[in-house]
């Protein structure tokens, strides 16, 4: 049940987060030659395992964090 609290995951509620990150492919030559030129920063919920996806414009993992939770 997603929580009304204006801090913590949007899901359940919970204070803590890991950042990881992914790198995906784009399309064209990049995609044939599986050249990863897209990386976004995970926000993941460590409770619940809720996730949000951020394009990684060299934001740190602390700011993305404090956007997750609003």
């Amino acid at each position: 049940m997603p929580s009304n609290s204006d801090s913590g995951c949007p899901k359940c509620g919970h204070g803590e987060v890991d950042v990881g990150e992914i790198s995906t492919t784009g399309s064209g030559l990049s995609k044939m030659f599986d050249i990863q030129t897209n990386k976004f920063k995970v926000v993941s919920c460590t409770n619940c395992g809720y996730s949000e996806l951020y394009r990684d414009v060299g934001s740190g993992g602390s700011d993305l964090a404090d956007i997750f939770f609003g």
